[in-house]
């Protein structure tokens, strides 16, 4: 299978729009050069404003198949790159001391457990390559992206360096809980997704959520973008407005209302203590600025 290719920047975003992903142009040029250079794409930004989800859709468009390494805290070769089948090397050593099979060498790439890192580099599709939230990884295992990102290969001691059959799409995303070092950051080009402006984030609900009311669309993302301005432990992010649409949606709710927003309020908010402030102080004024917004 051969993956696309796009002549233009236009054509690209196009295709993404129709794989219900709403790219401006800033982020479909970045990803329309990562196709063009070969080369890794680092997506920055805040929780929920469409990291994973561009990958997913570059997938869709390609298509290729997409393989997903999701970080985090003590993530080691042996779960993101290769480990070895030490139960089939055991079958083996017995079945040769019994004579039934001849004795080979047990570190041989048949024996190997291929993790999605491995697993990427062998594939002989095309491939988009999704290293999810890398910043909550360690710094060890960043250090060790970097032949990977750099030569599209990956070292296994007992057998020699694997090189790419051909070169996977690589996205990496990160919300930024932590910095990135230079030389990762230097071997992929870089954009930041920001949260969208008012007007864009009702395009994107509407998009994501068929049929929901475009009233309702402006009136959601004008009350989610509220919520952003307030002092809150996880502010919500586009994926939130995204799935309060869906369930207010499936409410049949044409606009928002006190009693619709109280009960519905969980699907925007995750933490009590968000939940507590804002139906203690600011959900009237809220729901005010947010009909307003709409018109």
């Amino acid at each position: 299978m051969t993956a696309r290719t796009f002549g233009t920047i236009d054509d690209l975003q196009a295709e993404l729009l129709d794989a219900s992903y709403l790219a401006d142009r800033g982020l479909a040029s970045v990803l329309f050069l990562a196709l063009k250079l070969e080369k890794p794409l680092l997506l920055e930004g805040e929780a929920g404003v469409g990291k994973t989800e561009a990958a997913k859709a570059m997938a869709r468009v390609l298509p290729a198949r997409l393989i997903r390494l999701q970080c985090y805290e003590g993530l080691d070769v042996a779960h993101a790159v290769y480990e070895w089948n030490y139960s089939r090397q055991l079958l083996h050593i017995r079945a040769a001391q019994e004579g039934t099979v001849s004795e080979e060498d047990l570190f041989g790439p048949e024996f190997l457990i291929r993790r999605p890192l491995l697993e990427a580099i062998e594939a002989d599709e095309p491939v988009v390559l999704l290293i999810d939230e890398i910043d909550r990884a360690d710094d060890e295992f960043e250090a060790f992206l970097l032949e990977v990102l750099s030569d599209f290969q990956i070292t296994v001691p007992e057998i020699g360096t694997i090189q790419a059959v051909r070169k996977p799409v690589v996205i990496l995303t990160s919300n930024r809980t932590r910095e990135l070092h230079d030389a990762l950051k230097r071997r992929a080009l870089f954009h930041w997704i920001d949260h969208p402006s008012l007007e864009r984030e009702g395009e994107i609900v509407r998009l994501r959520v068929p049929g929901v009311p475009e009233r309702l669309a402006l009136q959601a993302a004008a009350f989610v973008q509220g919520l952003r301005r307030l002092e809150l432990e996880k502010p919500p992010g586009v994926a939130e407005t995204i799935d309060w649409a869906q369930a207010l949606a499936a409410l049949g709710s044409h606009e928002l209302d006190p009693d619709v927003v109280e009960s519905t309020l969980g699907s925007v908010l995750k933490h009590h203590e968000d939940l507590q402030a804002v139906r203690d102080a600011a959900l009237a004024d809220l729901l005010e600025e947010a009909r307003v917004a709409a018109g």
